[in-house]
């Protein structure tokens, strides 16, 4: 009895060390458990765009005679949970233009770049000066006989207010647009605004780097394809780096944005332009944008822009989709158009966070002739290099291709990290 006594006794001991035990690890997942919910419980704030805070620079504008360069994506957003939710409703937004004419501010001219002020000019097309019907506003393009102010459209100007969105590709002419005016307001002695917005492809570096004998509309400074910046610390860097003509300086104020960060996954609530309708397109307009210098058709006359591509001289056996561009809204005469085209669809491939080759690289091997696939003066410029081409031509791999990047990628990521705001 006395043995089984201490048995006992010794029992329940041991069982009341291993329940503690268990007890304690059982709380230590507990708690584990609770971080990864609180964590997932917090709710990224809104971004609030540069536009909305109008409070850090419309004293700037008061009293003066005021000059917006913009487009349709140059609004005001209306209080709302996310930007996205706000443009789900037709008033949830105001045009900048609309608002600062409502607050008295003293608008004498809108500049408008290419695709125009409302965005609705196929790529490439001129845009013509004029005047706009809702505002009575003179519209002086950007994309017509000048690409740059002219000192006789700045004369009457005492300061000018940049807002446009960006998509963070080099070739997209809008940073070149801002470049000509940061230098026509320097040249002139007139202050410039930038408004700043989030840059959809923002959250990394990559692609061929400009070269000097190459720069055009297309890319006129030395920086990779994607640059990794939104257009205010984009204007900062320009400035800074003395490569505004003559080595001058603007006099710029960047208004910055509120809760967005290099990783921030934001989504555009206005097509930037006419052919990219979605956050795919934009994604990747990068890859699919290096065949515009080619006779390849990528998605321009379909509703899927820059998320297709194909020609009727690339071999059929190889590829299981076809599709066949046809005129609308922003590309009046599609390459390829009428024809059938064999290639891809990469409207449900994961979002890109680098430049790739392997679609490019793709045409070019299954070209029937492929002599037909490079227009060799527009691929180079919008590569910046004509080393690209011959590249392919040759048969390098995209690793092979890409390694030759790293130098100038590596330093132009030290020039950037002197202007990164957020």
């Amino acid at each position: 009895m006395a043995f089984l006594s201490s048995f006992k006794s010794t029992f329940f001991i041991w069982f009341l060390v291993f329940s503690s035990c268990a007890n304690h690890e059982k709380t230590k997942d507990d708690v584990a458990q609770t971080k990864v919910q609180a964590k997932d419980s917090v709710v990224q704030k809104p971004v609030k765009v540069a536009s909305n805070r109008t409070e850090l620079y419309v004293n700037d504008l008061i009293g003066k005679n005021v000059g917006v360069v913009a487009n349709q994506t140059s609004v005001i957003f209306k209080a709302a949970t996310s930007d996205k939710e706000a443009i789900s409703d037709s008033v949830a937004y105001t045009h900048l233009v609309d608002s600062l004419l409502a607050l008295n501010i003293k608008i004498k001219s809108v500049f408008a770049p290419e695709h125009g002020f409302r965005g609705a000019a196929d790529a490439g097309e001129k845009v013509n000066d004029g005047t706009d019907p809702k505002t009575g506003l003179p519209l002086i393009s950007l994309y017509g006989k000048n690409r740059k102010p002219t000192t006789e459209q700045l004369k009457n100007l005492d300061v000018v207010l940049f807002d446009i969105q960006d998509v963070g590709v080099r070739f997209y002419t809008y940073i070149a647009t801002l470049q000509l005016v940061m230098e026509a307001c320097a040249e002139n002695g007139k202050p410039i605004i930038v408004l700043d917005r989030p840059n959809p492809n923002g959250h990394y570096v990559d692609g061929p780097t400009m070269e000097k004998e190459n720069t055009s509309f297309l890319g006129m400074t030395p920086i990779p394809l994607v640059y990794g910046m939104t257009i205010g610390e984009y204007a900062t860097m320009i400035n800074e780096e003395g490569w505004l003509a003559g080595s001058k300086k603007a006099n710029l104020k960047v208004i910055p944005l509120e809760n967005w960060t290099h990783e921030t996954e934001y989504s555009l609530p206005i097509r930037p332009s006419p052919n990219l309708p979605n956050d795919k397109s934009i994604n990747l307009y990068p890859c699919l944008g290096l065949f515009e210098g080619t006779n390849i058709n990528a998605g321009r006359g379909t509703e899927f822009q820059f998320q297709r591509y194909g020609a009727s001289f690339l071999d059929s056996t190889q590829y299981n989709f076809s599709y066949v561009p046809m005129p609308n809204f922003g590309s009046k005469h599609p390459k390829e158009e009428g024809k059938k085209c064999f290639g891809k669809d990469l409207s449900q491939i994961p979002r890109k966070t680098e430049v790739s080759l392997q679609w490019i690289i793709d045409s070019y091997m299954n070209a029937n002739d492929k002599s037909l696939v490079f227009n060799t003066s527009g691929f180079t410029k919008h590569a910046g290099t004509a080393l690209l081409q011959k590249q392919i031509e040759k048969g390098l791999t995209e690793e092979e291709i890409k390694a030759t990047w790293q130098p100038q990628l590596e330093e132009f990521k030290k020039i950037r990290a002197k202007y990164l705001i957020y």
